[in-house]
């Protein structure tokens, strides 16, 4: 009997210190990994970065040899800048390797099926549009989430404003505002009250969030706090009809593309209907465009076709892109 009290104690004794040791084990990761997060959001990277490397220029440690190349040109802070309003954890080098990759299918596709005049425009044209693969999805990753964001952000300044209402500081509205809102603008807000918490001037981490964030909307905002901050006044009722402004612009924008749909399915349509009618012809009478693709006069009226395919699609994008 009494063997089996001092077992069952160890057990307990051991089960208890497990569960404490544990327990303290995952508090301090979570206690690291909150840091980690801080640091990441405002280094503006997504990605694993060694504790080393964060006082660490961008062109010591973080450019590969294909980034090095494009950064004589400005093309890699361009492309950072791109990447980061994207919301993507891709870097310049990634999307580099992605286009080539994307190209070298394209080029094998072509040599498969030279679906063109020769094999040499094929290889050209496939691989050319493969490779702008990569740059359309980032593209369209930008625009799904600045569109995201700008349906966020009435609501976003009405909490921020109803928080100061209540008595809290605009810091610690900040960082509530950050903890309660849905991605992607909660992780923006974050970045914002994170930089300022680190020891970031407000008007440059309003500064650093309007780049992240390239809306009308967030500049509002920035230059009505900021103004705020230097003449004075009420920022909750400031906030409070920005917000009603900016849903009330968000809605007239709505019915604006309602209203300009027709015209964006026009232009869809031309765009497409003459390489659909191309590459039906190739399919079932291959020999029909032979000709002229080989006559000279033939070629300068495939290049004008193709450019003023482009250039009515242009216009017509001109028209219906109405700004409000």
């Amino acid at each position: 009997m009494t063997i089996a009290i001092i077992a069952a104690f160890l057990v307990l004794f051991i089960v208890v210190v497990g569960s404490a040791t544990l327990g303290m084990r995952f508090y301090d990761q979570r206690r690291k990994k909150q840091v980690t997060d801080m640091l990441k959001s405002v280094s503006g990277d997504q990605s694993e970065i060694p504790t080393g490397h964060l006082l660490m220029a961008p062109e010591e440690g973080q450019h590969t040899g294909i980034e090095r190349v494009f950064s004589e040109l400005d093309m890699s802070k361009k492309l950072e800048v791109l990447i980061t309003q994207a919301g993507l954890d891709w870097t310049p080098g990634k999307f580099y390797i992605m286009s080539l990759m994307c190209a070298g299918v394209g080029t094998v596709i072509a040599i498969r099926f030279p679906v063109l005049f020769t094999m040499s425009m094929s290889i050209l044209t496939l691989a050319g549009a493969a490779a702008f693969f990569p740059y359309l999805y980032l593209r369209h990753a930008r625009t799904k989430r600045l569109n995201k964001l700008e349906e966020q952000f009435p609501d976003a300044l009405e909490f921020l404003a109803r928080s100061m209402r209540a008595g809290h500081a605009f810091t610690i509205s900040l960082e509530m505002l950050g903890e309660e809102l849905p991605e992607p603008l909660g992780q923006e807000f974050r970045t914002l009250f994170n930089e300022q918490n680190l020891g970031a001037a407000l008007d440059v981490a309003l500064l650093n969030m309007c780049t992240r964030v390239p809306l009308l909307d967030m500049r509002f905002f920035s230059s009505s706090v900021m103004l705020q901050k230097q003449t004075g006044g009420n920022l909750s009722e400031i906030l409070t009809r920005l917000a009603d402004v900016i849903r009330d612009r968000f809605r007239l924008k709505g019915q604006v593309r309602a209203a300009s749909a027709h015209g964006r399915l026009t232009a869809t349509i031309l765009m497409c209907m003459p390489i659909a009618t191309m590459l039906g012809l190739l399919i079932v009478a291959p020999g029909y465009l032979q000709g002229m693709a080989k006559d000279k006069d033939g070629q300068y009226l495939i290049a004008g076709a193709v450019f003023a395919q482009f250039l009515g699609n242009y216009f017509i994008r001109k028209i219906i892109n109405i700004k409000v």
